[in-house]
């Protein structure tokens, strides 16, 4: 499985978009600071994940909520009440 994940960080309350093989490896190399990009934000809390057959749908799902905003809009409508609970 190909996994999409949001991450949230309690320090700075920044979003952190990743994909990965292994969520489980990756969250705890996040939450360890064994990630550059998220060291200096920790805690980070894991707010939403995608599972997806294959590495080409769950890169081009990544890319679309990296870097066109309209994927993004509309994935935090669908998670209003997640997000504001963090």
């Amino acid at each position: 499985m190909f996994y999409v994940y949001i991450l949230k960080s309690l320090k700075d309350k920044q979003t952190y978009i990743g994909s990965t093989t292994d969520l489980k490896r990756r969250l705890e190399e996040h939450g360890s600071g064994k990630v550059i990009s998220t060291k200096p934000r920790l805690p980070i809390k894991l707010l939403y994940y995608e599972a997806y057959f294959s590495e080409k749908d769950a890169r081009h799902r990544e890319h679309n909520l990296k870097l066109k905003s309209r994927a993004f809009t509309q994935l935090k409508k669908r998670l209003e009440d997640t997000l504001k609970s963090v």
